[in-house]
C-alpha cells in the first residue's frame, strides 16, 4: 500500500493494499476504498464512503463531506458510494447524503461507473449520477438530482434540486436546469429551452440512424406541435413504432414530478 507519510489515514479505514493515497491527504474512518484508486494531494474523503475500483481523485477533492443542508441533525454521518473507474478533478465537492433521523439510513448519494468531474463541479447530497456522465468545470447539482446515464452537462450550469436528466441528454454550458430533462434532448439557457435531438451524443452512444429518426420525430410531437404533453404521448405512441427509444422517452414524461422542460 502506497501512503505518504504526511497523509492522515484513520487506522479504522479499509484501504485496498493496491491504492495509492498522496500528501496530505485526509481519509476518515469509515472510509472504504477499492483497488487500483489513487487519492492524489490535499483530498478529503470522510463520512461513510465507499469507494470501488481504479478511480482517481485529483488535487483538492472533498469526498463524502457533510451535507450542505440546513436539516442535516449534527453527530449523524451520511452515505455516499462511488463506483469504479471514475475521475474526479481538482477541488470537486461531493455532499454525503442528509440524516435528520437514524431512520435516514437508507438515503445515499451515488455515482456509477467511469463518469468524468471536471475542476470545481458539485454533487449534492442525496444526487444519484449515472455511469459516463460528464459534468464540465464548476457544473452543480443541487439537491436529490436524478442524473441517468451518458449525459453531459456544460461547465458552469446549474440544475435544480430534485430535477431528472433523461439518458444521453446534453446540458448546454451556463444553463439553468429547473425542471426534468427528456432523453436525448440537448437543453441549453437562462432558463433551459429544448432545442433539439442531441445528435452528435446519440450517434457517439452507437445509436442507428433509424433510432434516431424515431428520436426526431417524438422531440417534434412533444416540443414543435400545438399538442398539450398528454396529447402528444398519445400522438406518439400511435405513430411511433415501439422500440427502446419510445419506451425510455414515454416513460420518462409520464413519470416525470417537476415537468419538462420545452
Amino acid at each position: 500500500m502506497k501512503i505518504h507519510p504526511s497523509a492522515i489515514v484513520d487506522p479504522k479505514a479499509e484501504i485496498d493494499e493496491t491504492a495509492e493515497i498522496e500528501a496530505f491527504s485526509i481519509i476518515g474512518p469509515d472510509v472504504k476504498i477499492g483497488p487500483g484508486t489513487v487519492v492524489g494531494p490535499h483530498c478529503v474523503i470522510t463520512g461513510r464512503t465507499v469507494i470501488g475500483a481504479n478511480n482517481h481523485f485529483f488535487s483538492g477533492a472533498q469526498i463524502g463531506v457533510l451535507s450542505q443542508d440546513l436539516k442535516h441533525k449534527a453527530g449523524l454521518v451520511g452515505r455516499t458510494i462511488i463506483g469504479d473507474g471514475n475521475s474526479i478533478r481538482e477541488h470537486v465537492t461531493v455532499s454525503a447524503s442528509t440524516m435528520t433521523t437514524y431512520d435516514d439510513d437508507h438515503r445515499v448519494t451515488s455515482i456509477g461507473n467511469e463518469c468524468l468531474f471536471m475542476a470545481y463541479s458539485h454533487v449534492a447530497h442525496d444526487c444519484h449520477v449515472g455511469n459516463r456522465v460528464i459534468m464540465a468545470n464548476c457544473a452543480s447539482l443541487g439537491g436529490h438530482v436524478d442524473v441517468e446515464d451518458r449525459v453531459t452537462i456544460g461547465g458552469l450550469s446549474g440544475v435544480h434540486q430534485e430535477c431528472v436528466l433523461g439518458t444521453m441528454s446534453f446540458i448546454g454550458g451556463l444553463s439553468r436546469v429547473a425542471q426534468d430533462v427528456v432523453p436525448y434532448m440537448i437543453v441549453d439557457g437562462n432558463p433551459g429551452r429544448c432545442y433539439g435531438p442531441n445528435s452528435v451524443g446519440l450517434r457517439r452512444n452507437g445509436l442507428d440512424a433509424a433510432a434516431r429518426n424515431r428520436i426526431k420525430t417524438m422531440y417534434k410531437a412533444m416540443f414543435r406541435s400545438d399538442l398539450n404533453t398528454t396529447q402528444a404521448l398519445h400522438e406518439i405512441e400511435a405513430t411511433v413504432e415501439d422500440s427502446e427509444e419510445r419506451t425510455t422517452f414515454v416513460e420518462f414524461v409520464r413519470k416525470s414530478i417537476r415537468g419538462i422542460t420545452k
